[in-house]
């Protein structure tokens, strides 16, 4: 048996190879205790009541993992934030909140999406701050599909013109917030997406115990996906070398 995770899918209706591959990829896993999706499936969420014709096979993918065993678990990123307990009841699976800490096969492990790690970015994370209020997304929600839209193409062509003038490195993880975020859940490996940037890094040890911060990538044309089993952990993605890289659990 096996539990596996991605992030970062992007879907977008005016993308269907990518649905093909999201969904082809879901369905084609068997063996498998969970599913862990740490944000960013979608490129955008409006809402959980207006949900594009489009995902119907990625969301009958997951459907059918559900109904053959597989546990589904969802995090919001920093495109979908809006995504809700309706869409994750649909697919039969639960959200979850970021940071959360899992046991994996008898192993602590901390996800999150990964933006809020982000902190060299202030403005962004200034902005998250705001868009994250409940009360904020409420008012959204209650808005009619045009005006919603309108925002949200503002917001991103906002977004896509700021990260022009920004410096790679302010959008990567911030070290210390790594670090004080492990310390904080007190755990020696953390999973998270976002940066769009796959890998494993070794951190140093803390009590002779090595701890790792294993990074899921974007999908394009292949997917990047990290599968745990009793015994290891890999992380799959072409951009790697040989498109593989594994840690063991010893």
């Amino acid at each position: 048996m096996k539990t596996l995770f991605i992030s970062d899918l992007h879907l977008s209706p005016d993308q269907p190879e990518l649905i093909r591959l999201a969904t082809d990829f879901v369905a084609s896993q068997v063996d498998v205790d969970a599913f862990y999706i740490l944000g960013d499936i979608f490129n955008t969420w409006l809402g959980d009541d207006l949900i594009p014709g489009e995902f119907e096979p990625f969301i009958h993918a997951l459907q059918d993992q559900q109904r053959n065993g597989a546990r589904i678990y969802l995090m919001v990123g920093n495109r979908d934030f809006m995504l809700g307990h309706d869409f994750a009841r649909l697919v039969g699976g639960s959200l979850m909140e970021d940071p959360v800490l899992v046991d994996i096969y008898g192993h602590s492990i901390l996800l999150m999406h990964g933006d809020s790690l982000c902190t060299d970015d202030v403005s962004y994370q200034r902005y998250r701050k705001v868009v994250r209020k409940r009360w904020l997304q409420k008012l959204f929600l209650a808005m009619p599909l045009t005006i919603r839209q309108r925002i949200s193409d503002k917001i991103k062509a906002k977004s896509k013109q700021q990260k022009q003038y920004k410096q790679a490195q302010i959008m990567d993880v911030n070290p210390a917030a790594v670090r004080q975020v492990m310390n904080q859940h007190n755990v020696h490996l953390l999973l998270h997406g976002h940066t769009h940037r796959p890998a494993i890094h070794q951190l140093g040890s803390v009590q002779n115990i090595p701890n790792y911060r294993i990074v899921l990538g974007d999908w394009h044309s292949e997917p990047s996906y990290i599968e745990i089993t009793a015994e290891k952990i890999r992380l799959f993605d072409t951009r790697l070398p040989e498109g593989e890289t594994q840690l063991s659990f010893t």
